[in-house]
């Protein structure tokens, strides 16, 4: 038996009604949800840099076109273009959006900096829309995909060695994590193929993205994807 304490003074109680009180049972484990998981990695207080995000897309990008180029049939080199044409258009979108407006807020001459990277991202949308067009057998496919990733090797290699640095030096880490957080929530509104002719500034480019998005959604449901990197 034991005492438990009341408004009227000390009383006995069963060992087992002690024990309950003593040792409340714990709440059933509950399941967190992938979408979850990436919420949190998105926090802002995760100290994730912007050129960090943009940074892993770039090397997520390189290894869907080396996986193409390494695929050994048809089926597979089909579902390596579809990841890559799908990861090219969101990642080039929310740059555009995101980051390439912070250029222009933040970074001395980012003006000119961020009018260079969409034109560059012209070129890259120009070829995407055609390399979507093509299936492996044709005698285009591969020209034309070493002349889509030789315009985004560039481009690549001038915004890590250049662009992404000069940001980061005129903004603190904490907006850089916000930033870094707001370009990976974009990805998941925008379009998923290649749109040339469409706007690249906010807000044109935010409002037509927002009409375009569900039709291309709708395409690739019935496009076939690699199943370890299906996507989210």
């Amino acid at each position: 038996m034991y005492r438990l304490a009341t408004h009227t003074g000390l009383r006995q109680v069963p060992r087992s009604i002690a024990n309950s009180i003593s040792r409340p049972a714990l709440a059933t484990p509950r399941f967190i949800q992938p979408v979850a998981i990436r919420t949190m990695m998105d926090s802002p207080y995760s100290a994730v840099k912007v050129s960090d995000r943009v940074k892993h897309d770039h090397a997520e990008l390189e290894k869907q076109y080396r996986n193409i180029l390494a695929a050994e049939d048809e089926d597979t080199k089909v579902r390596w273009q579809n990841q890559f044409i799908w990861e090219l258009a969101r990642h080039s979108i929310a740059e555009e959006i995101i980051v390439y407006p912070a250029f222009e807020k933040f970074v001395p001459n980012g003006l000119v900096m961020a009018e260079k990277d969409r034109a560059e991202h012209q070129r890259v949308k120009n070829l995407l829309y055609e390399f979507e067009k093509m299936t492996p057998s044709s005698p285009d496919f591969l020209p034309t995909l070493d002349k889509l990733w030789d315009a985004l090797s560039d481009h690549i290699t001038e915004e890590e060695r250049d662009d992404l640095p000069a940001l980061e030096e005129n903004i603190d880490v904490e907006y850089s994590s916000k930033l870094a957080s707001s370009f990976n929530t974009t990805k998941h509104f925008v379009p998923t193929h290649s749109h040339p002719s469409a706007p690249d500034k906010p807000p044109y480019e935010t409002a037509i993205g927002l009409l375009t998005t569900p039709m291309d959604k709708l395409i690739d449901m019935f496009r076939k994807f690699p199943k370890e990197d299906k996507k989210a």
